[in-house]
């Protein structure tokens, strides 16, 4: 990984402002069912001990054993069950303590994030929706020590969770974007955008309103720019016309609606495209597939690894 994108990598996760709630932490037995879904919340399901399914719409069941952790960047219909296909017994029940602990049981932590400003909308856009991290991953292997303390948290007594479990889980994260960011070099040219206090109010409204009819004019004065200083310094920093920036945004964006279970024609609408022709023209030139092909490729894809969008438009 070069300097330019560590440093960038560096700003994302420094800038990120992250709240974390622990929603419940305990061990479930028997048949049961749980979910942090229908909140318009991220969330994240840590597996403690024992072992349960993750359920997502359109994709296969991914079983989770100890040590592994789920981070639902977005609010999507999913659950968790101790069945790779649950039966009707499988519903939501009430959580037990994590002492003792039963040859059946599942124990785990769940809760919410709650993001804020420009790094977190880069963040919910530039990455996949759910994000899955293996206990034999490499990433985990070096910060086992965190998973550690969060079990030994969650193994205390009394009537709250412990406050620290949030921190660690948070950690715990932080990680996890460092380690997919240096591989993946996920929208490395939009971060570097973002990074430059001049750009960043404009980038902040291109992924407000990415069906606008943005104009070179308009992004200037956004920046408070004459369009020809604009040009040029933005050029110098994304490697790209500004056009070209903003229709590879579009399409990152689209195919993100694409993953999450939007049509084609809302996909398509809420990046600013009403002909339909036009936009599969455009997507397949930033993306590398036709968008309808693109989203049923990715519908049966397993949690954590479905493939992200070509951005080498944006470097």
């Amino acid at each position: 990984m070069t300097q330019e994108t560590d440093r960038l990598v560096h700003w994302l996760v420094s800038g990120l402002e992250l709240q974390t709630t622990v929603f419940h932490v305990g061990q479930y037995c028997g048949a049961w069912r749980a979910s942090t879904a229908g909140r318009s919340r991220a969330s994240f399901h840590l597996v403690l001990r024992g072992r349960c399914f993750l359920h997502l719409e359109g994709r296969e069941a991914v079983e989770l054993g100890p040590r592994d952790a789920v981070f639902l960047l977005r609010d999507r219909p999913h659950s968790l069950t101790p069945e790779r296909q649950p039966g009707p017994a499988c519903v939501p029940r009430p959580m037990g303590p994590m002492q003792p602990v039963q040859p059946d049981g599942t124990s785990l932590a769940c809760g919410f994030f709650d993001f804020s400003g420009l790094p977190g909308e880069l963040l919910t856009e530039s990455f996949p929706d759910c994000l899955l991290l293996r206990a034999d991953s490499e990433t985990l292997r070096a910060v086992a020590p965190l998973f550690d303390l969060v079990l030994a948290e969650a193994d205390r007594d009394g009537a709250e969770p412990s406050p620290l479990i949030g921190r660690l889980t948070e950690l715990l994260f932080f990680y996890l974007l460092r380690d997919m960011a240096r591989r993946e070099a996920i929208a490395a040219g939009l971060w570097a955008v973002a990074s430059r206090p001049r750009f960043a109010p404009l980038v902040a409204h291109l992924l407000r309103e990415p069906g606008r009819d943005w104009s070179v004019e308009e992004m200037a004065r956004l920046a408070h720019m004459s369009r020809a200083s604009f040009f040029k310094h933005f050029v110098d920093t994304s490697g790209v016309p500004p056009a070209q920036f903003l229709l590879s945004l579009r399409m990152t964006i689209a195919a993100r609606r694409l993953r999450d279970g939007d049509s084609v024609t809302r996909a398509a609408g809420h990046v600013g495209y009403q002909s339909p022709a036009a936009f599969t023209r455009a997507f397949r030139k930033v993306i590398g597939e036709q968008p309808g092909a693109y989203q049923r490729a990715r519908r049966p894809t397993a949690v954590g690894e479905a493939a992200r969008p070509r951005l080498q438009d944006l470097h």
